[in-house]
This record gives structure tokens, sequence and C-alpha cells, in this order.
């Protein structure tokens, strides 16, 4: 396979040296979990700590499921034979043989993991052996006077289809006309991209605190986007950011993650809380299915088939780097690989 080939490749199925989110940590207690990522097996546990650990989900005996064995805390047992792999990937134990030639030895990929504002993090790279890059998110997700929630989808498309859509504002005046948060503002607009440190903001000229009228592409060492959406009077006015990833399962499904944050503080925050739990998750994940319904009914090969206009700048420029990453990685690749 060429480089431009293998650069393809990658991008359909997700760029590396990234940290994505990989599941929402309530769906990782006690039990050995299996998923897929990045068309990759992996297999997500705690140790004893309460620490995430994951390893590829394959057991290096005889390829059994390791998420269908047990947690023993620090490693996991396979249910095959009962093999032990520890966090690193290496086999701890063969109790079935007394002295075993591959005990103490490498033989599943590790990931690093951490774990952050209720979701699993993994770090994806093509070198194991270099140190993952600091986890760097935007600061509304970690400062003191912010207060969100995780709404986190599984959409039956592409991952691309789903970056597509958040850097699409036009669809919100369109599509959510009749929500709690997107009824208002100009159905025409001129748009504008401007540069960052670490991607691009996209914009409506002229019009902003309205709509969905802006959104930041962020490329550090996880993938992201950014973007503020305003409330209604009657909702307590004001505005709300959204800062979301898209997770690749594989090259047709993927996961969408969406923090949903608002800067408050005290009394503010506890209302805020509650009239959300209460009044506004449920106007939230309405607006979600749109998007997942339109996405997921794209026609078939839809992205081969468009007829782009000058609204569409942001999403062809975040192609670009996106496809741009990805010829660099496969070019810093080893010739063997």
């Amino acid at each position: 396979m060429s480089n431009q080939e293998t650069a393809k490749d990658r991008v359909e199925r997700g760029l590396k040296q990234l940290w994505y989110p990989v599941l929402p940590s309530y769906m990782v207690s006690n039990a050995p979990v299996g998923i897929t990522r990045l068309s990759e097996e992996i297999v997500v546990w705690r140790d004893g700590g309460g620490n995430v650990r994951a390893v590829e989900d394959r057991c290096p005996h005889r390829g059994a499921r390791l998420s269908l064995g047990w947690n023993l805390g620090d490693r996991l047992a396979c249910w095959y034979h009962g093999v032990q792999v520890d966090g690193a990937g290496i086999v701890a134990d063969v109790p079935a043989m007394k002295e075993c030639n591959f005990t103490g030895k490498k033989c599943l990929k590790s990931y690093p993991a951490i774990e952050r504002h209720g979701a699993i993090f993994l770090w994806f790279a093509d070198d194991e052996s270099v140190p993952p890059a600091e986890f760097h998110v935007p600061d509304e997700m970690f400062v003191d006077d912010c207060s969100g929630f995780l709404c986190m989808q599984n959409w039956k498309c592409n991952y691309r289809y789903a970056i597509d859509n958040v850097m699409d504002l036009m669809h919100g005046s369109y599509l959510h006309a009749v929500s709690h948060s997107m009824a208002e503002g100009d159905k025409q607009a001129e748009m504008a991209v401007k540069p960052t440190e670490h991607g691009l903001i996209f914009e409506k000229v002229g019009q902003k605190g309205v709509n969905f009228d802006w959104v930041e592409f962020g490329h550090t060492s996880t993938m992201w986007v950014r973007l503020t959406v305003p409330y209604r009077k009657r909702y307590g006015g004001g505005e709300f950011f959204i800062i979301g990833f898209v997770t690749p399962v594989d090259e047709k499904n993927c996961q969408v993650y969406f923090w949903r944050i608002k800067k408050s503080d005290g009394f503010e925050r506890d209302t805020w809380r509650f009239l959300y739990r209460n009044r506004l998750e449920g106007l939230h994940w309405d607006v979600l299915e749109q998007d997942r319904i339109v996405i997921e009914s794209l026609v078939k090969n839809a992205r081969s088939r468009e007829h782009l206009y000058q609204h569409d700048i942001g999403l062809s420029r975040v192609r670009r780097m996106m496809e741009q990453a990805a010829r660099s990685q496969v070019e810093a690749l080893p010739q063997s690989a």
C-alpha cells in the first residue's frame, strides 16, 4: 500500500498520537469491558485501586477474548486457559504450566488511560514506547466556575461526518429551527475562518450570541470542538458551552461525546443543574437526535458527491487539516511498518 493510500485509510479510521474518549466512566466497574475504537479491539477494566487499565482484547495464547475473562485487579485471567495478562500487556502467569516460555514477555499492545470529567480517555499511538502527550482540552472543562454534564451517543456513520456536522453552522437555523436554543437569528449569513494556535474558528459574520454562530476546532493532544449556544429568556437567558469529541469506532461507526457546560457558581450553579436535569436535558437530547437521524441517513458516499458552497469553508478547512495530519503521520512511520 502506498503512503497516499495508507494516509487515506488512516484519516478514515482515525488519526493517531491523540487522546480519545472511549467510554463514560460509569460503564466500567469490576467486570472487563470489550470495545472497538479506531478499528482496534481493546479490553478495559479497573484494577484494585479503581484505576483504568486497557490492553488488546486478545489472549496471546490462542486469541480468546480477554474481555470474557476474570478481573484479578492488576491483571486479567483468560476464561479459556487461565493465562494472566497485566495492564502493560505482559504475560504475568500461565497457571496451567509450571514454566512457560512467554511468561514475563510483553505480548499485547497496551493503552495509557486517564479519567476526566466522567469519561475514560485512551492514548492511541504508532509507537508505544513514546510517552503520551500531556492531556489538553479547552479550559471550560477544568475551571472551577464551570459546571457541566456529559452526553454520549453512538452514531452509525464514519466519524468525519460527525465532525463535519459540528463545523456546519447553518444547519442550526434549519434542522433545529424549533429548538429552545437555535430558533433565532437570520437564516442567511456570510462565513469567515480565523486561524488559531491549535486550529481555527469558523463564524457567522455580524451575528453572535443569537444562534449556533461560531465553532472552534482544536487539534492538540486531542481533537475537539468548542462552541456556545444561547438560551432563550424563558429558559434563563445567557449561554452554555458545548465541548465535543468524536471517537471513531470503525470506518462505519463512531461515538460523539458532548459536555454541556455553563459558567455558574454557588446558588446559580445549583439552580442551573436542577433546571438542566428537570427541563433542559430532554430538549438537548432532541437536538442531538435530529443530528443523528440526518447524518445516519446521508446517501452512500455522500462526501464524494457533494457540491459545497461558501458556508462550507469551515468543514473543508478541517478536512484538509486532518488529511495533512494523516500524511505527516504516515510519512513518519518506519519503512518496515
